[in-house]
């Protein structure tokens, strides 16, 4: 496994091949980290090359998101396949092409990511340039070090958008973070905007969202002892799930929490926790046979379709019932035995899942 000075000098010889005629598209299913990472690279590739666009394939709805696009003048558009002809080379950040349908038919060039390889998918990595480093906590943290090898200071906004990015991913070091997070994190500090960076913060609630926290106060319910369960019932996006959820986690006495809604014809599971239970394998126990489930120790998430709940029950009990009943799978034997203790048992937080093992599920199976 190389180590990070070697990365860097691939990075750096990586950037010399660059053709200074090719129009590049930077993917990413947008977050703050990938919006931040997305926005480095570009900083890196484009005296380089001709152009480089940044695209993401979600919709943006989280206001904390939707201000740092604003405040940051991060230049991102949504994807439309129909015009991939238009560029001769492919980057992404902050994910892989098997954490999304909508990345598999592209053919990237240039893969950044901090989250684990799934161990029964093959490597992407036959990308001209490849840097996946699930010990790192963000992947702005792996564009801090590019920025900082390639001795380019990062203006005022990206470095704000990098430090974001770090925050996020790693909750401000509480809940991930490894020395090259941190250090990253101080450096981008003596550089960042902290006005612009408050204004983000504080960007958290939409008015329109208040009603959901009554109904999720309504429905909390106690689950396995030290666990909680709120049902949102329908919902316009996921990412008000994981706004309630988030919110949760800041209750003195609670060690997780799932808040669960129905996104147009799919039910969606948001998990946070604090570590003392691996809620990324609880999330797997669950869900895995009626859709996708999966995700870290203390952030998860599970998807499937609504008609894999029984006609007899509810969306919420179904959900409940699971959580309640369902027991841990055995750890897979490929895993390391020394891995650390809060290795993420799927790649992405909030996206990608552990693979999809079939079924449709019974009655409160």
């Amino acid at each position: 496994m190389p180590d990070t000075t070697e990365r860097k000098a691939v990075m750096k010889q990586w950037r010399q091949t660059l053709n200074r005629e090719d129009r590049w598209c930077i993917m990413i299913n947008a977050d703050p980290d990938a919006l931040a990472s997305a926005l480095a690279l570009k900083r890196i590739m484009l005296p380089k090359v001709r152009s480089v666009d940044i695209m993401r394939i979600n919709e943006v709805t989280r206001p904390d998101n939707l201000a740092m696009i604003r405040y940051l003048g991060i230049p991102v558009r949504p994807w439309q396949p129909e015009k991939a002809g238009q560029y001769h080379r492919f980057a992404i950040v902050d994910s892989q092409p098997g954490h999304n349908t909508a990345f598999q038919d592209i053919a990237f060039s240039c893969i950044i990511d901090h989250h684990p390889l799934p161990a029964d998918t093959p490597p992407a990595n036959t990308a001209d340039f490849f840097d996946v480093r699930s010990g790192v906590g963000a992947a702005s943290t792996i564009l801090t070090q590019y920025l900082q090898a390639l001795r380019m200071r990062p203006g005022p906004r990206l470095a704000t958008a990098l430090l974001y990015g770090i925050r996020t991913d790693t909750a401000t070091f509480e809940r991930s973070g490894s020395e090259s997070d941190l250090r990253a994190y101080q450096w981008l500090s003596r550089h960042a905007d902290t006005g612009l960076l408050r204004r983000i913060v504080r960007s958290e609630y939409l008015r329109e969202w208040l009603p959901l926290f009554s109904r999720a106060f309504r429905s909390l319910t106690d689950c396995r002892g030290s666990g909680a369960h709120a049902s949102l019932n329908e919902v316009r996006s996921a990412d008000l799930l994981v706004s309630v959820a988030d919110f949760f986690t800041r209750v003195h006495g609670l060690k997780w929490i799932a808040v669960s809604g129905i996104v147009g014809r799919t039910v969606v599971v948001i998990f946070r926790g604090d570590g003392g239970r691996d809620i990324g394998r609880l999330a797997d126990a669950c869900f895995y046979d009626v859709g996708k489930a999966g995700g870290h120790r203390t952030l998860a998430r599970a998807e499937f379709p609504l008609e894999a709940v029984p006609p007899d029950a509810k969306p919420a009990e179904f959900v409940l019932h699971r959580l309640q009943n369902r027991k841990l799978r055995p750890r897979s034997p490929a895993a390391a035995p020394n891995a650390a203790p809060d290795t993420p048992s799927c790649p992405k937080q909030d996206a990608v899942f552990v693979p999809e093992t079939g079924g449709t599920g019974s009655a409160f199976a």
